[in-house]
């Protein structure tokens, strides 16, 4: 039997993580803990014999949360200032921060109550200027603002008349935004100059509009690098010549979308395409760059993705996932084609054995292909083993192969992780998506229900130990698998989901509202339908349960108020339900904090163990 791993190993801190290069490639800031605090560090890079070293023993920290940690920062152009987002405790209410790593101030540089910042562009021709989006006038609305870091003067250049989201050139001049249509389609409207009057580019129809959006203008400002599955079921690069509309299609595939693009940093010409299928598939558009990709990929056995360049093009970041290992991280040098290994996420967990991540396909009851992966417990027999179907959150994202530390702790306890891109998951075409339209609750949960009948006609699992679990709609789906399908499952575990859809859409954040008649499109009108929504709804049929639940809520969750838990937490204690109840007063849609997600996680394996017979940590 492997050993347990410990969850501290899997779901605290990691020892490092996120690596960025400054802009001029001499220093790298990472993600660190900083007395159990997630912080930015700082240290030289160094050129020595063997390639590129980073000078450990110079490293400092040069942020100061002592709160939820920091999760994401990026270097301003200036390569003098650090920024970061953080919100309070969960409430997705942003704020931008900086340091100045000459002065080592710290500022707010977005000081507003209940204002949420976004940023819209940066550019290194503007170095000490970014262009960020506030609500300040209109809580649905972010207006565009000039921020001088220099100064920290914030001035507006774009009020928002309606749209969804901007675009801005090479000059920091936004001159495209996307205009909501009625129907949950989207209109890519374009102008010359700013100021200048806007005009419709293209239109992303209802069905299209998930899986469109702008990559980038080009370098002379003259076309647009567009991702969209119009004219095609999957999503393809395509480039659009902004005074004629005419398209030129770059790179597509018949079976995936286009997940993402490189571009050259200078020329903005896009260099490589990734396809995410059952792994990732890379297109080469640069045969100059093709060399560098083979080097890459050599570097590491699992999927690269470039994390960063400075602004010479001569140092590159690139970050590796692997299913049974930590994220791997390398510092790579084209002019050599030569890559130096900088760190694991996680090194620890190089001691314990881990799982793969297999790939597997079914055909659901109404003749849809249907994929996902397993992770079966390391040197088990593949006989009668109890299961977790973990449910994707989204539902408009989809599971991937790498490192996921939920199916390996699954994995580990014992149990076969069962992820299923069920319908309405993105990334197999468009014609996937729109399958889950209106289908909450009902044809999406079928498919999770054809996931276990194949996995237990496999012979891999035991039909009556199997569990639901997830977060967010992974969280609706466990309360509908216990309300709507409980001889299905043993017990079902349910993370910040929704109990009664008409309350979720009534609900939802403020600055939701320009793209609302897109989530009415997927799930239904609560002004319209409310007899609908009550039938997809757990809620409704809170009284039909009869497994035992374990629902964990934010308190400060914007996207999943705390009622959804408390209504559905309620109708279990008055029929007298088995079920266990966390609430975190700090935290918001997920959990943050390492002390609440190990608290949570706990919790869930005792839970999990206690029905399914699985292994915990004391």
């Amino acid at each position: 039997m492997t050993d347990l791993i410990p969850r501290t190993v899997l779901f605290g801190n990691p020892e490092r993580t996120f690596p960025r290069l400054s802009p001029d490639g001499s220093r790298l800031a990472w993600i660190a803990p900083d007395d159990g605090v997630l912080n930015v560090w700082v240290a030289p890079l160094r050129v020595g014999p063997g390639g590129d070293a980073v000078d450990w023993a110079s490293a400092q920290v040069v942020t100061d949360d002592r709160d939820r940690g920091i999760r994401m920062f990026f270097w301003a152009h200036d390569g003098r200032h650090l920024l970061y987002i953080q919100d309070t405790g969960g409430d997705e209410n942003w704020r931008l921060h900086d340091v100045d790593l000459q002065t080592m101030q710290r500022r707010d540089l977005t000081p507003f109550p209940g204002v949420q910042v976004q940023v819209v562009a940066s550019n290194k021709k503007f170095p000490a200027e970014i262009l960020v989006g506030l609500n300040r006038d209109n809580p649905q609305l972010h207006d565009v603002y000039r921020l001088d870091l220099g100064t920290g003067e914030l001035t507006l250049v774009e009020k928002n008349p309606g749209f969804a989201g901007w675009e801005a050139d090479e000059d920091l001049a936004v001159r495209a935004a996307y205009a909501p249509l009625p129907d949950g389609g989207m209109n890519l409207m374009v102008r010359e100059q700013p100021g200048g009057d806007w005009r419709e580019l293209m239109s992303f129809p209802a069905d299209d509009a998930t899986t469109s959006g702008v990559v980038s203008f080009s370098a002379d400002g003259r076309s647009l690098l567009v991702i969209t599955p119009v004219d095609a079921n999957t999503a393809r690069l395509i480039r659009v010549d902004v005074a004629t509309g005419a398209i030129e299609v770059l790179a597509e595939d018949p079976e995936a979308d286009v997940d993402g693009v490189v571009l050259h940093p200078d020329t903005l010409e896009p260099q490589i395409v990734t396809v995410l299928k059952d792994r990732t598939e890379f297109i080469v558009l640069d045969p100059a760059i093709e060399a560098d990709l083979k080097a890459v990929r050599a570097l590491n056995p699992g999927d690269p993705s470039i994390s960063g360049r400075e602004h010479a093009n001569s140092r590159w970041l690139a970050a590796f996932t692997n299913d049974a290992g930590p994220v791997a991280y390398y510092v790579y040098d084209p002019a050599a084609h030569a890559g130096r290994f900088l760190f694991d996420a996680r090194p620890e967990l190089n001691r314990y054995q881990l799982a793969a991540m297999e790939p597997f396909s079914f055909t659901s009851r109404d003749g849809l292909t249907v994929h996902g992966y397993l992770t079966f417990p390391p040197g088990a027999d593949r006989r009668d083993l109890p299961a977790v179907v973990d449910v994707h959150g989204g539902p408009q994202v989809r599971d991937e192969w790498g490192w996921n530390p939920e199916a390996q702790w699954l994995a580990n306890r014992g149990y076969l992780c069962v992820q299923v891109n069920y319908r309405g998951s993105t990334g197999y075409g468009k014609d996937f998506v729109n399958a889950g339209d209106r289908e909450w609750g009902a044809k999406m949960h079928d498919d999770l229900i054809d996931a276990v009948d194949h996995i237990v006609g496999q012979g891999w699992a035991d039909r009556d130990q199997v569990a639901i679990y997830g977060g967010s709609y992974g969280g609706y789906a466990a309360l509908v698998g216990a309300a709507f399908t409980p001889d299905v499952f043993r017990c079902a575990v349910d993370i910040v989901g929704p109990s009664n859809l008409k309350t979720l859409l009534e609900t939802i954040p403020p600055y939701w509202a320009p793209m609302i008649a897109q989530l009415y499109k997927r799930v239904g009108n609560p002004e319209t339908e409310a007899d609908f929504l009550w039938s997809r709804s757990p809620l409704s049929r809170a009284r039909d349960i009869r497994i035992p639940l374990l629902i964990a809520q934010g308190a400060n969750d914007p996207r999943v108020k705390q009622a959804e838990s408390e209504q559905i937490v309620a109708a279990l204690k008055d029929a007298g339900i088995d079920y266990e109840y966390m609430l975190f007063p700090d935290e918001g849609h997920g959990f943050a904090k390492p002390e609440n997600r190990l608290k949570f996680y706990s919790a869930a394996e005792r839970f999990l163990a206690r029905y399914l017979g699985g292994r915990f940590e004391e």
